[in-house]
């Protein structure tokens, strides 16, 4: 019963922060914005709006994700990315077998990640 109470008191915060007028005007801006560059207005107000709802779901943008993006930003695509990206304690407490599991599982989210990234690069985002 708590949790409805809170998230009826969250609802009613935005409601008195004039939170969607913001989000409505954020996301016609952005569609604006990609008119003018020639991209997809769909695909932006579609990330947008996924982006409004992980902040109303309160969801934690995904660390490992924002680790990358920094890394990009940084220094762009570099080839010891997944050396850079790795937890050296971690790593070092696991068997040999174990660390190719961990290397391939960081690759993939590695590849994940750069794709998420190029998308949002290409949407102006």
């Amino acid at each position: 019963m708590e949790d409805i109470k809170e998230l009826a008191r969250a609802a009613k915060q935005r409601l008195k922060n004039k939170f969607w007028e913001e989000c409505k005007r954020n996301i016609d801006d952005g569609a604006a914005c990609a008119r003018e560059k020639g991209i997809n207005e769909a695909k932006v107000k579609h990330s947008l709006r996924g982006k409004v709802k992980d902040e109303i779901k309160g969801e934690k943008p995904d660390l490992f994700y924002l680790k990358v993006k920094e890394l990009l930003d940084r220094e762009g695509e570099v080839s010891d990315a997944l050396g850079r990206l790795t937890d050296r304690a971690y790593y070092e407490t696991l068997s040999y077998e174990e660390k190719q599991r961990y290397t391939l599982s960081l690759s993939a989210k590695y590849l994940q990640a750069l794709d998420k990234y190029r998308r949002e690069k290409a949407l102006g985002i």
